[in-house]
């Protein structure tokens, strides 16, 4: 008998990651690690065309080496069962009917490129279609965020009109490299729902721009097999067998079935550079206020899920290492600031931090909203400002959790993975603290590849459900976190000075003018006067 293999892909902002899976035994035997060659491009292109402020794109170049390095690594001479793939969003990019990405026959225009979800230049454009309103926005809290795929295609429209026109395909990165895998254009549902707001019912929603509908394809459910892999990518991967490729999942719910949240009443954070939280539940509750969205079979097959989450998390961490390093490496700094801040007792540091470093994304989806830091003294040390954002984060994560509660959703089931919740204890127990509740943390390597490898099996027959997918692939052991009583009450006072921090709405409209704030180069007679009068109020 052949030995046969599955393989998940991870699609992150700066890297993707591929796991090899032993389809009899369930076990990991392999991984590697393939970072972008161009990166996130926020200030040029790879011409060298300077980028404005807010923006934030990718090559789909990058994409394409990735997957043939991994691919190659983990699959030559192998006889593989089925690909699955998890990629952030909303990262979508405009191509040629047959898939070419324009920006192989523009690349001197920036909106011919991927717009990663951390894009912020299209938020102008949420925002109007938000004032215009829609039933299509019932699921999603009546508004869309600048992250999404519909205001990112508003402002190509409106910004680039003659790339518009020659677009005939504008499509998320992860559905894009499907059909580069299996040379089927098949969508996902889950790109479709959580970040074009497409329904079963209406579709895709109307008016939004001029013949975005027909630059749109119909989706389907997750754990649908795409196709099987192309002779042109078996030839150069070296890939054996089947090789059924899964349709593609926005990467922090591919990771649900590997962390063993298959059932109703888990709610699992994937806790990254950005922080999603997603809710399972058998039946469907009107949305809770803030949370962003909710869908059917685009995450698990049969189940509701509710997505929300944090736009910066492990980033701001990383921001702040960067700038503020205590080693000669990012590691070293990052394990130096860890071990210190372990040492400071709840409050011992008189600061609260506004989690908000790159806008926020529940309940207010807001790209142009930024961080504070309060209680800034002369006692003031960077491992206490340090310890301050780690607790923003986690006070960030309560807010949402405490959004469900709110409307009446029973969370029986607290799950936290991503390799930052693994290697990360502290950060795990302020949660823990924090909320007030007992949190797990699967004990897997590279739980988003093996997710992407379980919906692979799904579409490739090697499993009949997720259940078994998860029993078969996933975690079989979890670390716990016990909240501890004397430093809860603690951060339940912090957490009311956080929760005053973020109502705000002075505090609100003075961050929208720093977004917006020219230059000195830029000022013209009396716009002083116009950017001080909306903070004044009446």
């Amino acid at each position: 008998m052949t030995d046969s293999f599955l393989i998940g892909l991870d699609y992150g902002s700066e890297s993707a990651r591929g796991v090899l899976i032993d389809t009899a035994s369930g076990q990991q035997i392999g991984s590697h690690t393939h970072s972008y060659r161009h990166g996130i491009m926020t200030q040029q292109l790879p011409g060298g065309g300077a980028l404005p402020r807010g923006w934030a794109l990718q090559n789909a170049a990058d994409y394409i080496e990735a997957a043939q390095d991994i691919l190659s690594k983990l699959g030559s001479g192998r006889n593989i069962d089925g690909i699955g793939l998890g990629f952030t969003a909303s990262s979508p990019m405009p191509t040629t009917l047959t898939g070419q990405p324009l920006s192989e026959l523009y690349p001197d225009d920036p909106h011919a490129y991927v717009k990663l979800w951390k894009h912020g230049a299209a938020q102008k454009f949420a925002d109007d279609i938000n004032a215009r309103g829609g039933s299509y926005l019932d699921n999603f809290g009546g508004k869309v965020s600048g992250e999404w795929l519909l205001a990112k295609a508003v402002q190509i429209a409106n910004e680039a009109p003659k790339l518009w026109s020659e677009t005939a395909r504008f499509i998320e990165s992860g559905d894009w490299l499907v059909w580069q895998l299996s040379g089927q254009e098949r969508r996902s549902l889950g790109f479709a729902a959580y970040k074009a707001q497409y329904s079963d019912s209406d579709g895709y929603p109307k008016d939004i721009t001029d013949g975005l509908e027909q630059r749109l394809t119909l989706p389907h459910p997750v754990g649908s097999p795409a196709g099987n892999l192309t002779q042109a990518w078996r030839i150069k991967t070296g890939i054996e067998g089947k090789a059924t490729v899964a349709v593609s999942v926005i990467d922090s719910h591919v990771a649900l079935p590997a962390t063993g949240a298959v059932r109703t009443g888990c709610l699992v954070g994937a806790l990254g550079t950005s922080a999603a939280y997603l809710f399972l539940s058998e039946r469907f509750h009107a949305l809770p206020t803030g949370i962003e969205g909710v869908a059917y079979n685009g995450s698990i097959r049969d189940l509701w899920c509710y997505e929300s989450g944090q736009a910066s998390f492990g980033d701001t961490l990383a921001w702040f290492v960067r700038n503020f390093p205590r080693a000669g490496n990012a590691d070293e700094s990052f394990k130096l600031y860890n071990s210190e801040a372990a040492m400071l007792a709840p409050g011992e540091n008189r600061l609260v931090a506004l989690d908000w470093w790159n806008g926020n994304r529940v309940p207010l989806a807001d790209s142009r909203l930024s961080g504070i830091l309060m209680g800034l003294s002369m006692d003031t040390t960077s491992v206490g400002i340090y310890r301050a954002l780690m607790e923003s984060l986690c006070f960030g994560a309560r807010s949402i959790v405490d959004l469900f509660a709110a409307g009446d959703i029973n969370v029986e089931r607290v799950l936290m993975t991503s390799g930052l919740a693994q290697n990360n204890p502290l950060l795990i127990q302020i949660m823990a603290d924090v909320m007030n509740r007992p949190i797990e943390v699967p004990e897997i390597a590279n739980p988003t590849a093996v997710g992407a490898a379980i919906h692979g099996a799904v579409a490739a027959g090697v499993v009949s459900s997720y259940e078994e997918g998860a029993a078969r692939f996933g975690a079989k052991s979890y670390r716990h976190y016990i909240p501890e009583e004397k430093h809860v009450v603690v951060y339940e006072t912090l957490f009311q000075l956080y929760r005053e921090m973020s109502n705000s709405v002075r505090a609100r409209a003075a961050m929208h003018t720093l977004s917006g704030m020219p230059t000195a180069e830029t000022l013209v007679e009396g716009s002083a006067e116009k950017i001080i009068k909306p903070l004044l109020g009446s």
